[in-house]
């Protein structure tokens, strides 16, 4: 099955995503519990020690390295932080004037995941398959994670706030910082000590990510599912869900691949910029959906886009990586 889903650019984790969904539909029970050993709670807890061992992973030596091609950071962050909401944000009015709760917390999660950071560790992975410039590439994924702790929530504000089922924006930036910020922080002090061990078992670390994220869908949909926020939602919106999903990629795509003509990028920039500045995180998006929202039955909604938009991106810049390999 994993040798099939890698023909398609797919890969296990993509599969457990879904299949996290349907056991939040059918048994939602688990999920909903809030007690201190449930499953919420440690998901919460192991959102911690999943950037820790991110800044532990970090090597700076490589990052440093591509500290000093500012025109290509630029236009990453530029694309991750101002084109995405932009091209989302002249969409307001159709999804929310005379619509429903569900399509208007579908819109709030849509455009949500046009704020998010680039992701991290998969960014680097087609960066690398694609032989573009990695420590650029390398560098862009560890700010963005850093900057998305306060520029996420600043756009959120703009829908999501204290009257709309939001958290004021100085407690989410706080809750942000110790949950995102602090543990990189630690792990990246600890490198030293802990480097060694985080290479050895990098595949393990990584199912541990995994299994991390897999638990916060499940649990921010049991919500969901339990409180009917689904029910609204017909079959013929989540396909017009996935194909939107698929053309704002291309959208940014494109945009990205003229700013990088314009200023002359070489092929090693030009893939990085790319792919890095193409790319959301689920991990971020998982984590900070459960802090920006005081209501956790909307964070299934609120996610759903963001999970379609990663399982799509990650199938299409296998396939965009796996072209730019083969050329000479």
């Amino acid at each position: 099955m994993n040798k099939l889903l890698k023909r398609f650019g797919l890969d296990a984790f993509i599969l457990l995503l879904f299949l996290s969904i349907l056991a939040a539909w059918l048994y939602p029970g688990p999920g909903v519990d809030e007690s201190l050993f449930s499953l919420s709670s440690l998901a919460k807890y192991g959102v911690s020690a999943v950037f820790f061992f991110y800044g532990v992973r970090l090597n700076w030596k490589k990052i440093c390295e591509g500290l000093s091609n500012y025109r290509l950071h630029l236009v990453v962050h530029f694309s991750t932080f101002v084109i995405f909401p932009l091209i989302l944000l002249p969409l307001t009015y159709w999804f929310t004037q005379g619509a429903d709760e569900s399509r208007r917390w579908l819109w709030y999660g849509i455009f949500f995941l046009g704020t998010l950071p680039s992701t991290v560790s998969s960014s680097v992975v087609m960066v690398n398959i694609a032989r573009g410039n990695v420590p650029a590439a390398i560098f862009d994924a560890g700010i963005s994670s850093l900057l998305g702790v306060f520029l996420t929530p600043l756009w959120m504000q703009i829908f999501i706030d204290q009257t709309t089922g939001g958290q004021a924006l100085g407690s989410v930036i706080l809750d942000l910082v110790l949950l995102v910020i602090v543990p990189v922080i630690l792990g990246i002090c600890l490198h030293g000590v802990l480097g060694a061990f985080s290479e050895r078992y990098d595949k393990i670390l990584r199912r541990f990510d995994q299994s991390v994220i897999l638990t916060i869908v499940y649990t921010s949909f049991c919500h969901s599912f339990a409180n009917h926020m689904f029910d609204g939602m017909s079959f013929r919106t989540l396909l017009f869900l996935s194909a939107g999903m698929v053309v704002l990629f291309f959208m940014v795509y494109f945009l990205i691949a003229v700013i990088c003509r314009l200023l002359h990028f070489d092929r090693e920039d030009r893939i990085t910029t790319l792919f890095c500045g193409s790319k959301k995180s689920l991990a971020h998006g998982a984590a900070m959906s459960k802090v920006i929202l005081a209501d956790p039955q909307l964070a299934g909604v609120l996610l759903l886009p963001t999970m379609l938009y990663h399982a799509y991106q990650l199938i299409i810049v296998s396939i965009i990586a796996q072209r730019f390999a083969k050329e000479k």
